[in-house]
């Protein structure tokens, strides 16, 4: 049976992903500091002995490493998702995104762990001129430190796969919606609608300015 290390356990995304891995047979170490993340999500996840849930920060790449021991995979979901303000604490994307990310990629050299699959984002096209974006668009100037951090993590990646054997897969991801989904344009939205029913959905659409 393959040993599957998810960071960012406790999040939308990857509570949802241990609940399949595990439906399918795996077994999962979860790894998430609870800053951001709700363990409540995980209640199901618990109950199953293929699974344990360990308390640890991406930027404590000893512990990092100890806690990948077995693993044959790595699913890196784990991040700083607060990109509307990042420019208020411009160190916390680099820091939680981009260092935390070489951290993981250090930890797996390091265990011998050759696959990774890593959750970016489809803020690291900026503003496009190309409306749809096709996904093999060229990267414009960014416009966030979060979309920023993601491409300096797609480089690591990309660089390591060249450097050290590994087997990377790169997901563009733009407002998810699902069980557990708490936060993101989609959601702001759904609450103002509940919250002020008296205004039109155009006038909520005009002032989030967000198609």
């Amino acid at each position: 049976m393959n040993k599957v290390f998810v960071t960012g356990a406790c999040g939308f995304i990857g509570s949802n992903l241990i609940d399949r891995l595990l439906k399918d047979g795996y077994k999962v170490i979860g790894w998430d500091n609870f800053s951001t993340g709700r363990i409540e999500f995980l209640n199901g996840a618990l109950k199953n002995p293929n699974f344990t849930l360990i308390e640890g920060d991406n930027l404590n790449v000893s512990a990092l490493s100890d806690a990948m021991i077995g693993c044959d995979v790595v699913f890196h979901l784990a991040a700083n998702a607060d990109v509307r303000f990042g420019l208020n604490h411009p160190s916390k994307d680099l820091n939680q995104n981009t260092i935390a990310t070489f951290n993981v990629l250090q930890a797996m050299k390091e265990r011998g762990i050759k696959k990774i699959i890593f959750s970016s984002t489809g803020s690291v096209y900026g503003e496009s001129n190309k409306i749809p974006t096709p996904e093999n668009d060229e990267f414009p100037i960014q416009t966030s430190l979060y979309g920023a951090s993601k491409v300096a993590c797609e480089a690591l990646i990309q660089a390591y796969s060249e450097g050290y054997g590994f087997e990377s897969y790169i997901f563009r991801f733009v407002s998810i919606l699902g069980e557990r989904y708490t936060h993101g344009h989609i959601f702001d939205f759904y609450k103002q609608l509940i919250e002020h029913p008296e205004i039109s959905k155009g006038t909520l659409i005009k002032s989030f300015d967000i198609f």
